[in-house]
């Protein structure tokens, strides 16, 4: 049963892999994840049961399987790699990319064809300058699609290698990984389209490595605390969302490591953000139209919007949603961390209270593209829940857009796939936690839409 489970999720990838025009399959794209998204649902069921004993080279070997599969495709549902390309070719040539907009730049020869496909050109790049690092890296491997590509996977399989490492400092079993590993959200979004996002998550993931592997290291490995502040640092200027993990991350951390860390945090931070000053302003300023206007599948949002008639009013109820979602989180670990005897437990709280924060965001956020449900992803081997499961796949119903977009050229979204995509995971979360508290699915460890093995 264990090999049928492997067998189903390869060869979906590969009857979706197999599709000249994803854009024009999308009722065959949600189908076929979802029919992923289930058996990693049976996976877990079977793998709470104790039943199921891979070994991490076959996680991550059928992992990679399913990456070759999209790496050497140009992306279909998605054309930021083109900005990645453009920003990265930049940078190698010693031009700063914050510096100007792509529409009012001449390119050079060698990069006149990326030139051509970048989106949004009226703008500065919005990628903070931790990205921009990687997408030179990533131009710098022959300055092709498939260079990027091969960088962005690369970092990917290190981040599910790095969630075994992590696992195993939680007493969790290495097949959880499988969550992620075999997950159709990252494999298309960053094998398929090329997304930054995992490059973040996995810098962020080791620092949580770092943090837990040092509660059980006598006082001399001080640089740890140092390194994983560094790489927190770094990891939110990839993608924004890894600062918001940094007050779980001190949390963890013992007095005299709190310190380390927050001199690597903001050395690191420093470091990035003057190389690329004085025009990173620029960057800011395309953040702060994004923060202002953006929006795409955020049911919250278009409810709040006709409600009080106002967008700047919906999305500062939304943001002070999220803020009080927050402290009350954040707090509700502090105190579990105050009493809290047993290090693994702590951490396994923690970890929660990641994939808490993850989930709550976006939920909220006005804008939902579907590869920002990676930052959720992530977390789903260490509290892999009904409601996480669900909207790392309904995120894929958003992709109905782009069948009039690529027809007609219009941008039509609609309400009822928006409201799914929020009610779908809300639901699955409400009745995971009455099954749960039941005493029905894994043994009354259903809890908060979140799957915890007991401490």
């Amino acid at each position: 049963m264990s090999a049928l489970v492997a067998v189903v999720v390869v060869a979906a990838c590969g009857l979706l892999a197999t599709v000249p025009e994803l854009r024009l399959a999308v009722p065959l794209l949600v189908g076929t994840t979802a029919v992923m998204v289930m058996v990693l649902a049976f996976l877990l069921y079977r793998g709470e049961r104790g039943t199921l004993a891979w070994p991490p080279v076959m996680i991550l070997g059928i992992a990679l399987l399913l990456r070759l599969m999209f790496v050497f495709s140009p992306p279909q549902l998605s054309d930021d790699l083109y900005r990645y390309l453009w920003d990265g070719g930049n940078l190698l040539r010693g031009i700063n990319p914050y510096a100007a907009a792509p529409a009012v730049v001449r390119p050079p020869p060698e990069l006149a064809a990326t030139h051509a496909l970048v989106n949004h050109p009226q703008y500065v790049t919005i990628y903070p300058p931790a990205a921009q690092v990687v997408f030179a890296a990533g131009a710098a491997c022959g300055g092709s699609l498939l260079g990027i590509k091969s960088l962005l996977v690369t970092l990917d399989l290190g981040l599910c290698a790095l969630m075994m490492v992590l696992l195993r400092r939680l007493d969790l079993p290495v097949w959880r990984s499988a969550l992620y590993a075999w997950n159709p959200l990252p494999v298309l979004e960053i094998a398929g389209s090329g997304h930054i996002d995992g490059a973040g998550l996995t810098m962020a993931m080791g620092a949580f490595c770092l943090i837990f592997g040092n509660r059980d290291r006598a006082s001399g490995s001080r640089w740890r605390p140092l390194l994983a502040g560094a790489l927190l640092a770094a990891a939110g200027l990839v993608k924004l969302f890894p600062f918001l993990l940094a007050p779980i991350a001190f949390m963890l951390l013992a007095k005299r490591e709190r310190a380390l860390f927050a001199a690597g945090f903001g050395t690191a931070l420093a470091a990035l953000v003057l190389s690329f000053m004085p025009h990173l302003a620029n960057g800011l300023a395309t953040l702060e139209v994004y923060a202002r206007n953006w929006e795409f599948a955020g049911f919250g949002f278009n409810l709040l919007r006709r409600t009080t008639g106002s967008g700047t009013t919906a999305r500062l109820l939304l943001s002070g949603c999220l803020l009080l979602i927050g402290v009350a989180l954040y707090g509700r670990l502090l105190r579990i961390l105050q009493r809290e005897r047993d290090a693994i437990t702590a951490r396994r709280r923690a970890i929660e209270t990641c994939y808490g924060i993850a989930l709550a965001l976006l939920l909220l956020t006005p804008t939902l593209q579907p590869w920002y449900a990676l930052c959720l992803a992530a977390f789903l081997p260490f509290c892999a829940g009904p409601a996480g499961l669900v909207l790392c796949w309904t995120v894929f119903l958003t992709y109905q857009v782009q069948i009039p977009y690529f027809i007609l050229g219009e941008w039509i979204e609609n309400p009822v796939v928006t409201a799914a995509v929020f009610a779908a995971p809300v639901t699955a979360g409400v009745l995971g936690r009455m099954i749960g508290g039941a005493g029905g699915i894994s043994a009354g460890r259903m809890k908060a839409g979140c799957v915890s093995p007991p401490s």
